[in-house]
């Protein structure tokens, strides 16, 4: 018996001697085949369905709005984070204009259920649907959590439900991107960006209704989330090349035979470090530099207040990964360690900037979170492109999951590292500029 998963659904389907093999028979793919010689085959009824698919553009459309509705609760705490902390009790610095509560602990409390979810997600079972139901119930909680926070734990118990929806949907996506046209993986990545510049943008002009009205107002999105996942986003076709008869297979055998299916991926991670390191590396650097640089940034020459200028600090980075997120389809950039060692001459200039106040005018601060942004979005999905034009059919699925593990243990990493550095430069006498 095969099991076929469209969606959640598992579909079992009889099989004859007459027609095993069509799985990989005229697959032009150099598979494992002792991997599949027991694989079931496609009854006569079910290869009518075999078709190129003419219109992938529903899958595409649906895949920018996933990644859109995934990432937006996520960039909206981020974007929010000063205001949450300005809400709390947090003592102030004697020193400077800032608050020893950095937002970096609002960027643990929004990454670290994330990190953990992506952690053991890609090793149980692929029910597709369940998960993006509890994806849309969480961001609706999140949202809803804060709105009506009265206290600084009820605001960070929203951002973690929040956190959950966002590791939970991108690690499932990702996953399920394998099922469609590779492109998905670039329009998925283009969302997540415009996710950061429509987030953040939002935010930073709705917020003049005040905190509780705007996040209410964006529980539009995760409404959003469930119309294109069960709406917009097609079925899985069965196709020419045999690529979603492999999926398929995987997640058959992974019910079947989940001790071996476990053991398969834990030795597959070893394989995936060369896109993990330097993808998770640029991401510790970024993140460093946006919750543990950007509240310290104070300009006095420019008609921005401080809070106003670290939201649109933020909602200048997102443009700049969104721009670079939607660039894969014009320029590849395989060598990713390069974009680590920029962001790494960022860094050096954003905390020099922080402690000294040596740049004489706010929109140089500008032009390099552009800059920063730019890197950091082009890593992310230039390293997802590469996994999908590189790794075996049948290792696919699992290699999207994990490697997605990458970027949330540096932005944990970041977290920890920025508190530590905003409290100690927040201690430091105020630089003449």
């Amino acid at each position: 018996m095969f099991v076929c998963r469209l969606k959640m659904d598992l579909v079992p389907l009889e099989f004859s001697p007459e027609t095993m093999g069509i799985l990989f028979k005229k697959s032009k793919k150099n598979y494992d085949m002792s991997e599949y010689q027991s694989s079931a085959v496609i009854l006569p009824s079910a290869q009518k369905e075999i078709s190129t698919r003419k219109k992938p553009w529903r899958a595409l459309v649906a895949y920018w709005i996933l990644g859109l509705c995934n990432n937006y609760g996520y960039v909206v705490m981020l974007t929010a984070a000063g205001d949450i902390i300005g809400e709390s009790e947090g003592s102030k610095s004697k020193e400077r204009n800032c608050t020893y509560m950095s937002t970096g602990a609002i960027l643990l409390a929004d990454i670290i259920p994330s990190l953990l979810i992506k952690l053991f997600a890609p090793f149980f079972p692929f029910f597709v649907n369940l998960r993006v139901a509890l994806c849309v119930l969480f961001s609706s909680v999140g949202f809803i959590l804060v709105a009506f926070s009265q206290s600084m734990t009820m605001s960070l118990l929203g951002v973690i439900a929040t956190s959950f929806c966002s590791g939970l949907g991108e690690v499932t996506y990702l996953q399920y991107s394998s099922f469609f046209d590779r492109n998905v993986v670039s329009t998925w990545s283009s969302g997540t960006g415009g996710a950061g510049v429509i987030g953040a943008l939002s935010y930073s002009i709705l917020q003049q209704l005040g905190l509780k009205t705007t996040l209410l107002v964006m529980l539009l999105v995760p409404g959003l989330m469930a119309v294109t996942f069960f709406i917009i986003l097609p079925t899985p076709e069965v196709r020419d090349d045999d690529d979603l008869n492999v999926q398929n297979h995987v997640n058959s055998e992974e019910i079947k035979n989940p001790k071996k299916a476990l053991v398969k991926k834990f030795r597959q991670v070893p394989s995936l470090f060369k896109y993990m390191i330097p993808f998770g590396l640029v991401y510790f650097l970024e993140y460093y530099i946006n919750q543990g640089t950007f509240e310290l940034i104070n300009f006095d020459n420019t008609f921005l207040k401080p809070s106003d200028q670290y939201r649109w600090l933020q909602v200048v980075y997102q443009v700049g990964v969104f721009l670079s997120r939607s660039s894969v389809n014009f320029f590849h950039i395989k060598h990713i360690w390069l974009m680590s060692v920029l962001q790494a001459v960022n860094v050096v200039i954003f905390t020099t900037e922080v402690i000294y106040y040596y740049v004489p005018y706010f929109w140089i601060m500008v032009v390099l979170t552009l800059w920063e942004g730019l890197l950091g979005g082009a890593a992310y999905v230039n390293t997802f492109y590469r996994i999908s034009t590189e790794v075996r059919e049948e290792k696919k699925q699992f290699s999207m999951a994990i490697t997605s593990f990458a970027d949330t243990i540096g932005i944990t990493l970041a977290g920890i590292v920025a508190i530590y550095a905003h409290n100690a430069i927040c201690s430091l006498p105020m630089p003449q500029r």
